[in-house]
């Protein structure tokens, strides 16, 4: 079977051209083996191999070199083998020791397996060709990175004029047309991109969209056209599409460009989309509109959840406390970064992502999904949640059925009992340094325990003991009972 390595991940190559028409190698050229497009092929190194089968060690894309030491008399493997292995080329030298004349099995090997064959005269040492590769190599290594840093510095800047400037950037550094697409395969933004789509670009869309992960997906056009997509990063997911389209093939330098372009489309198109959504939420909502319809404007749903977060051990790093990198995670524009350092966002019924806060140093909750204007009733809960998860040292997600449990007592009945039953509590904690229902929250959260009460408040184990006995006196209740425990526990609730 045709075996043709993938090229390596870091290479750099040149062009056959570059070598075969470098006038200090005076190389020849045989014409019958040289198919219309062989010169372009990528030469990646020039290795020298007096081996009868040097394919077994060979990577691909390699100029070979050989004087013909050990030529097989059965040319035609030798050269099949040879174009089997990736072979890019082969520079046969003429030596008056070993062969003063191009050997004619091997030429019309060469010509019948379509390897292009270069003659090197005597006077031009293998040394020298190899030293000429390594030379252009080094110069198109240059040349890409600087046509790499410009490509990045001019889409950086067209990103600030929004999708269109830089779909219309996008299309001119790599000479074709550029579409993003979305949903339903929907054009986004597009620069010259043809419409309606050609069979196979439909048919590659519907590939890439029943893939998963990053990747990226090829084909051609009728007309020879060379077409890729990719999604749109940073959620590299096959809701958004990049596809170009042009007449030559892309090569390395091509695809790291159009990585860019994708990532900066995925930042500009989530900027751009998060803004619109918020403004149209926050016009609807000033004009006296529904909070449902706003709430599905921005999240797409007419239900949602309150997420919280609190520092977690060390706390979060500079990084993870900034809002974007909040919104990224959790996947909703609408949240607030809060001193302390903690957080409350609203996003979906479904939070996702939760448990990877943990290691960045955020301790996280989401409350009971809710409509839009029930949310604020599921606030009071939060204190609640965030007491659990430091106990369990874990994130925690309110069940949606533990809301149906809130439905047996009457919002207004379960706040007014709380006030009665917490009054003095309250009362004693106007005095500074008291924190009782505080203290109280965390005790029961943390069952009683003492030490783990002290390590999350932050105080010794003895103010605790002193706090929990001014809460029993305060309250003529008895706090080894567990209904008394329980009691207290929703009135925390509902407070």
């Amino acid at each position: 079977m045709t075996h043709h390595p993938d090229p390596l991940p870091a290479e750099v190559t040149v062009p056959l051209r570059a070598v075969a028409g470098n006038p200090d190698l005076a190389l020849e050229v045989v014409p019958e083996t040289v198919a219309p497009d062989a010169l372009d092929r990528p030469v990646r190194w020039a290795h020298v191999s007096e081996l009868a089968d040097p394919a077994p060690y060979l990577l691909g894309s390699e100029l070979l070199l050989t004087a013909g030491v050990n030529l097989p008399a059965d040319a035609g493997r030798y050269v099949r083998r040879l174009r089997d292995a990736g072979v890019t080329a082969l520079g046969f030298g003429l030596t008056p020791t070993v062969s003063e004349t191009l050997p004619r099995p091997l030429r019309s090997a060469c010509a019948r397996h379509g390897l292009p064959l270069l003659v090197v005269p005597p006077a031009t040492p293998f040394l020298a060709i190899n030293r000429a590769v390594a030379v252009a190599l080094a110069e198109a290594g240059q040349h890409e990175q600087r046509r790499l840093s410009e490509a990045r510095e001019a889409l950086t800047r067209a990103a600030s004029g929004g999708l269109g400037e830089l779909v219309t950037a996008l299309a001119g550094r790599l000479h074709g047309w550029v579409a993003m697409v979305g949903p339903e395969d929907v054009l986004v933004a597009a620069h010259h991109a043809p419409h309606p789509w050609p069979p196979q670009v439909r048919e590659l869309l519907t590939t890439l969209r029943s893939g998963s992960g990053i990747r990226v997906a090829t084909t051609e056009l009728p007309d020879g056209t060379q077409v890729v997509a990719q999604p749109v990063y940073p959620q590299a997911t096959a809701a958004h599409l990049l596809v170009l389209g042009r007449p030559g093939r892309f090569d390395r330098g091509d695809r790291s460009i159009l990585s860019v372009g994708a990532a900066l489309l995925g930042l500009v198109g989530r900027a751009g989309s998060d803004t619109a959504e918020l403004g149209a939420a926050a016009t609807a909502l000033l004009l006296g509109g529904p909070a449902g319809a706003a709430l599905s404007e921005v999240l797409g749903a007419d239900r949602a959840r309150i997420v919280a977060g609190v520092a977690h051990r060390k706390g979060p790093e500079a990084l993870a406390r900034r809002p974007d990198w909040l919104r990224a995670r959790l996947d909703t524009p609408l949240v607030q970064v809060l001193p302390g350092p903690r957080f409350l966002a609203v996003a979906g019924a479904e939070p996702a992502g939760l448990d990877g806060l943990r290691e960045h140093g955020w301790l996280a909750v989401a409350g009971p999904p809710a409509a839009a204007g029930e949310l604020p009733t599921s606030v009071p809960a939060i204190e609640l949640l965030l007491a659990r998860a430091r106990a369990l040292d874990r994130a925690v997600v309110a069940e949606p059925e533990a809301s149906g449990f809130d439905e047996l007592v009457p919002p207004a009945a379960g706040s007014a009992y709380a006030a009665r039953l917490l009054a003095p509590l309250r009362e004693l904690d106007r005095a500074p340094g008291r924190e009782l229902v505080t203290t109280l929250r965390t005790w029961l959260a943390q069952h009683g325990g003492w030490d783990r009460t002290a390590a999350e408040l932050g105080v010794h184990r003895n103010s605790v003991r002193h706090r929990i006995g001014q809460a029993e006196r305060a309250l003529g209740m008895d706090l080894a009972d567990p209904e008394t425990r329980m009691r207290l526990w929703f009135a925390l609730r509902w407070a």
